[in-house]
């Protein structure tokens, strides 16, 4: 098992590209399932996540290329139905229901699998499914679902404006025969570009006001090239290394559209940032101020953001408040950032709070005091967002940490050692 030495306490000074988007990369790959026709990607991160989807698809039948960041691929037929031992090592498997519904008439998927950061149902999922024409039936082996003929256009409000669900509605809609809706539709900078994608391959998708989605069926897809968008959460993530180690990271290629909700965090709290065309620079400062800050589905604060901001907040001072409103269970990281010296700890989310815990009298909210002395300490990453944490508060700490579980960490980011070194940090892989 690889662990991570670092040594803290510097202020971390440079420039890291950006890669693509780690959740924008295995979405997009998926849909390339939905025609028999070639489609190439570009700014393709290599990761874990990418790996694991280019899995999946040659398992399924598909044929890949990759040269630099440049993916192929094209599915002529498909050759199996069946994901059943891949599809464990994350959350991807409900997704390929709908792309293989269209091409075969029936998908057999496990249950999904990824980083253990609350209950992640998949009623929204299964739901919009039957109400398209599919058939469903579940066993210890996993999901499955049949369809006879087409799938059909349906209206589908969503009880909360679910990521993946929106996707699988996506998938399904943009081949189903009539018309489709999304009403309370995920509006993530990542579904808006696998949207693009598919207007690319002759989907025909309109966004309407207040999160509305509406999809006209077409017969066939057809093959196109794209561009992955940037990873607002690298962007984040490096943003927080600056402020936590009060140091200047320019992130090239990072966008301001994509990340406006973390940049008015970044100046309440004293921190810089400089957007220019090419990308944005971000500097920390000698002191920063309390914030009080709430997760939220796009266009809010994303709650991938909040972990290695977080740690930005130990070093203000006051009292910092962060409601989690996106994800149960968020908050276990903080017991190893307390153990570092942080003093944070977790209330119950206030009723006043909106989201989709409200009046659920959970343990929701992160109160912050600072600023704290971090000191080194051996830790295990969880999932990728606290693993980034956990590498922040590391490079922000006195003395030398040690981390493991390092796997996450590589699902989530491109080449995150080396960019690392290159702007100054003391990192070692042993």
């Amino acid at each position: 098992m690889r662990e991570l030495r670092i040594t803290g306490g510097a202020p971390l000074k440079g420039r890291v590209k950006i890669a693509g988007a780690k959740n924008a990369v295995s979405k997009q790959l998926i849909a390339t399932l939905l025609t028999d026709k070639e489609v190439m990607l570009r700014n393709v991160p290599l990761n874990q996540e990418y790996e694991i989807a280019r899995e999946l698809l040659e398992m399924i039948g598909a044929k890949t290329e990759l040269h630099d960041h440049t993916f192929t691929t094209q599915t002529k037929e498909i050759t199996s139905t069946s994901t059943l031992e891949q599809s464990r090592k994350n959350r991807l498997s409900i997704l390929l229901a709908a792309p293989l519904l269209h091409r075969a008439g029936e998908a057999h998927v496990t249950r999904v699998g990824g980083d253990k950061i609350g209950p992640r149902p998949v009623n929204f999922h299964v739901d919009a499914l039957q109400r398209m024409g599919a058939e469903f039936t579940e066993d210890e082996a996993g999901w499955h679902f049949k369809v006879n003929g087409r799938l059909k256009g349906a209206s589908v409000e969503l009880g909360y404006p679910s990521v993946g669900a929106t996707e699988t509605i996506i998938y399904a809609g943009v081949l189903a025969q009539g018309k489709t809706e999304i009403k309370n539709a995920a509006i993530e900078p990542e579904i808006i570009d696998m949207i693009m994608m598919l207007q690319k391959m002759g989907a025909i998708i309109e966004l309407g006001a207040g999160r509305n989605i509406t999809i006209i069926g077409v017969e066939k897809l057809h093959g196109c090239e794209h561009e992955i968008l940037p990873d607002r959460l690298e962007v984040a993530s490096y943003a927080s290394i600056a402020l936590a180690t009060r140091g200047e990271i320019f992130c090239e290629g990072a966008r301001q559209d994509h990340m406006i909700t973390f940049l008015n965090a970044v100046r309440q709290i004293g921190g810089v940032y400089e957007v220019r065309d090419d990308g944005i620079l971000f500097k920390g400062a000698e002191k920063y101020k309390p914030v009080t800050i709430t997760t939220d589905t796009a266009p809010g604060f994303s709650t991938d953001w909040q972990q290695p901001f977080v740690v930005a907040l130990t070093q203000a001072e006051g009292q910092s408040i962060v409601h989690e409103t996106v994800l149960e269970d968020r908050f276990k990281y903080t017991e190893t950032l307390n153990k570092m010296g942080a003093d944070i700890h977790i209330e119950y989310l206030p009723d006043q709070v909106q989201g989709r815990f409200r009046h659920m009298h959970y343990q929701q909210s992160a109160v912050i005091n600072g600023p704290s002395k971090l000191t080194a300490q051996n830790m295990t990453v969880p999932d990728i967002r606290a693993g980034l944490a956990y590498v922040a508060a590391a490079l922000a700490a006195k003395g030398t940490s040690v981390i493991d579980g390092v796997d996450h960490l590589e699902r989530g980011y491109e080449d995150l050692y080396g960019k690392l070194r290159a702007i100054g940090a003391n990192i070692e892989v042993i």
